[in-house]
């Protein structure tokens, strides 16, 4: 008998509201999900269908109102602000449209500082200098270690915040809109890397509005209304990104 794949994510019957218990306003309305360990998904939905704030819960960025979040089996459904920094210093890499790059420090600078707030952290500074190195020569900057935000390219600065994303070895990465702010070119390079990341074993959740981004995925989940309205395999999975996406732009938020 086959064992089942571990869960890097359960969620059980989770909602999130907002406002007054006069005005409720309802983003999620219990959504129950299980992603596996090396899995590549696409969470997708129009603006405003809740699919912004099911990240959110994901990333251990805030809290459901009701139901219960599992990661790698640990209930952090009801964790304070600070249990749920650590969880994400610890566990969890974050790659965003904006890249979200500090502009004074280096992009080896900026790779190491997860581990900086990394507390339990036990490696010297010449330790996280090496590692931060290596992660940086893993997306192809090696010649750019030295350089500042800009002085690179929008794919270089997003491949420095891959880097950044793996530093701490994740169990989960989360990338919201990555391609976002890219040209076709840069975007497709940056889902070859993501894809390439999946085939080495990594989990992987991806948000985008965009059909040709999500196709880069193994599954795409479809949020709309706060209901998790579809979620089905997808055929088009490609090995290193063959399928290019037809467009990118500007991303909309949920």
């Amino acid at each position: 008998m086959i064992k089942e794949a571990t869960k890097i994510i359960e969620t059980i019957q989770i909602s999130k509201v907002y406002g007054t218990e006069a005005y409720p306003i309802r983003a999620l309305n219990g959504i129950s999900l299980t992603i596996q360990k090396g899995e590549f998904i696409a969470i997708m939905g129009p603006s405003g269908s809740g699919k912004s704030t099911l990240l959110n819960i994901l990333a251990c960025l805030d809290r459901p109102t009701d139901g219960r979040y599992l990661l790698a089996g640990e209930d952090v459904s009801h964790y304070d602000r600070n249990q749920l920094a650590n969880i994400r210093s610890r566990q969890l890499g974050f790659i965003f449209q904006s890249y979200n790059l500090l502009p004074r420090l280096t992009a080896l600078e900026n790779v190491m500082l997860p581990m900086i707030y990394y507390r339990d952290n036990p490696l010297t500074l010449a330790e996280r200098e090496e590692k931060a190195a290596h992660a940086l020569e893993g997306v192809g900057l090696e010649n750019r270690m030295t350089h500042y935000p800009n002085q690179l390219s929008g794919g270089q600065q997003q491949r420095v915040a891959v880097a950044r994303a793996l530093i701490n070895d994740p169990i989960l990465i989360l990338a919201d809109e990555p391609t976002g702010n890219l040209d076709t070119k840069s975007s497709r390079e940056i889902l070859e890397l993501l894809g390439q990341l999946h085939e080495r074993g990594r989990t992987i959740v991806l948000v985008t509005h965009e059909a040709d981004i999500a196709h880069y995925t193994q599954r795409i989940l479809l949020i709309r209304d706060g209901l998790l309205a579809s979620d089905r395999r997808n055929g088009k999975r490609t090995n290193g990104g063959s399928e290019k996406p037809r467009k990118t732009g500007k991303a909309r938020t949920a």
